[in-house]
């Protein structure tokens, strides 16, 4: 009888010793406070009693916001910017010992870097190359985090903020530059066509009979165009001609005079 009370207690030792870690998890084992080693996933045993204890870590990937903080640019201009942040812990045993809360030192160290590298840039580039900063982001706290076990995976900034009168501002200048941008395309297309006018008229003059040809046109397009208005055209060599003539006709009547 005693030894079946005494089997009963041992079964009974080693059932309540029995642990079982899911596969995303692991458990660190602890004896009499001193860190002994890691187990799982799966099931795994530990001496009760509170001799060892266990303590699990999830090993998946977390996805933390970084909270809305207000920073300055390197240009003085003061920004409203949050973050995520996506890690996980790839070094249980120095999660656990190394930090106290290994998601609320993450967070703090990403809030941090978040308004020194905004510091550390120009608005335009805040506003232009938020994934060139992210990628900064993530180096540095990955650096820092690195001790604790923990690798981070990505980091993306969400939302950038800047005050009412900057908006304007940056409306206003956009707007110059595309008046700007207009006025250079219109310049440009009356450049090229005074290249192409002056192409033109060297060709006439190489050719007179085309200017002919030219006029003929002109009074084609004139007609189809249904006006009342009528044109007439003439050579130029007639116009020198009468010209001529209204000379001699002015010179004879002076000498008759």
């Amino acid at each position: 009888m005693i030894a079946i009370i005494a089997i009963g207690i041992v079964l009974l030792i080693l059932l309540t010793g029995f642990r079982i870690a899911q596969q995303y998890q692991r458990a660190l084992v602890f004896r009499f406070g001193r860190y002994t080693g890691i187990r799982g996933p799966g099931l795994f045993w530990i001496i009760p009693f509170g001799i060892e204890r266990a303590q699990i870590v999830d090993m998946r990937v977390f996805t933390d916001g970084v909270e809305q903080q207000e920073a300055m640019t390197r240009d003085n201009v003061p920004v409203k910017a949050n973050a995520v942040i996506w890690y996980r812990v790839v070094k249980p045993d120095l999660a656990i010992i190394e930090v106290q809360n290994v998601r609320d030192a993450v967070i703090q160290v990403a809030l941090t870097t978040l308004r020194n590298i905004i510091g550390q840039h120009s608005l335009d580039d805040v506003l232009k190359e938020r994934e060139k900063l992210a990628g900064f982001i993530k180096d540095r706290v990955d650096q820092v985090t690195e001790a604790w076990g923990v690798e981070v995976q990505n980091v993306e900034m969400k939302n950038v903020e800047i005050p009412a009168s900057m908006q304007r501002a940056m409306a206003q200048e956009a707007e110059a530059l595309r008046e700007k941008r207009a006025r250079i395309i219109k310049a440009e297309a009356e450049m090229e066509a005074a290249v192409k006018l002056r192409q033109a008229a060297d060709e006439i003059v190489k050719t007179p009979e085309s200017l002919e040809l030219r006029r003929m046109q002109m009074l084609t397009e004139i007609g189809a165009e249904q006006n009342t208005m009528t044109v007439v055209m003439m050579p130029s060599e007639f116009i020198d001609a009468a010209r001529t003539l209204a000379r001699s006709g002015t010179r004879s009547s002076d000498d008759g005079a």
